[in-house]
């Protein structure tokens, strides 16, 4: 039979056991529980880093829109409608700032001419005008056609008119880049709506006609509000003003008025500052 003493120490050791069972499921459950809050944890910090990456590495507009932008749509010239006039240097970016505001700086043969953009007002046109000084489009290039009589206006902008003194190249006025956009920031309501020291984007009289081609206004100019004011010239008017003295040749009176300047301008290089503000 089994002794008293005996029965008490097996009822100890079953009692130690039990809990020894109990406290191992306990450590079970809490190694559970931890490992639950841990994988939860990890599974939220995987969740938010994917949003994360997603709106960073979001496109371009979005990233545009947030940062203030806009988005500009370019009109590429199908390669059978091109003409020897114009080159070809891409497209500007879609996505473009439309916050603050560049210096174009024109550099020429009578000194440098400068102007403020405002974004704000000129996104796209500022935008291509950024990929195309980039591109170098505009450097070594000559200014092609001056009015004195009822406009007082410079053009340029045409890549095909090149060289200098009596080594240029003489076009029909007609070029540009490969693609053409939308007017911008047109003076409808202002009167004269081109003053004197505006710098205008030339285009073919259709809408979204623009391309390279623009002209320093050298004295208020009674236009229809149809082009795109790009900014304001903020030093080398007078040049400009001494050019409109010298007078023109009269060469494109038959056309739409004008004529090569008689005072030669040619653009050494038009360069965009980074935008600021």
């Amino acid at each position: 039979m089994t002794s008293t003493r005996e029965r008490q120490r097996a009822a100890a050791r079953a009692k130690l056991e039990r809990e020894m069972a109990e406290r191992a499921a306990a450590a079970r459950k809490r190694r559970q529980l931890q490992a639950s809050i841990g994988a939860g944890v990890a599974l939220l910090l995987v969740v938010a880093g994917t949003v994360w990456l997603v709106m960073s590495l979001g496109d371009d507009s979005d990233n545009a829109t947030q940062a203030g932008g806009a988005t500009c749509a370019w009109t590429d010239i199908p390669a059978d409608q091109r003409t020897p006039t114009t080159k070809d240097v891409g497209l500007p970016p879609t996505s473009v700032k439309n916050t603050g505001s560049q210096t174009m700086t024109i550099d020429t043969n009578l000194g440098p001419i400068t102007a403020k953009l405002n974004l704000a007002d000129v996104p796209c046109t500022a935008a291509s005008f950024t990929h195309l000084a980039e591109k170098k489009f505009f450097d070594n290039t000559r200014c092609h056609r001056l009015v004195t009589q009822g406009l007082q206006v410079l053009q340029c902008g045409d890549p095909s008119v090149t060289g200098t003194g009596a080594n240029w190249k003489e076009t029909d006025g007609t070029g540009g880049p490969t693609y053409r956009f939308a007017e911008e920031n047109l003076p409808t309501d202002k009167r004269p709506p081109y003053p004197a020291g505006v710098i205008a984007m030339a285009n073919s009289g259709q809408p979204g006609s623009t391309g390279s081609q623009f002209f320093i206004v050298y004295g208020d100019s009674q236009l229809p509000a149809s082009y795109t004011v790009l900014g304001t010239v903020t030093g080398g008017l007078d040049l400009v003003a001494q050019v409109g003295a010298a007078g023109d040749d009269g060469a494109f009176a038959q056309q739409a008025g004008g004529g090569h300047p008689k005072k030669e301008v040619q653009i050494k290089s038009l360069t965009m500052s980074a935008p600021v503000g």
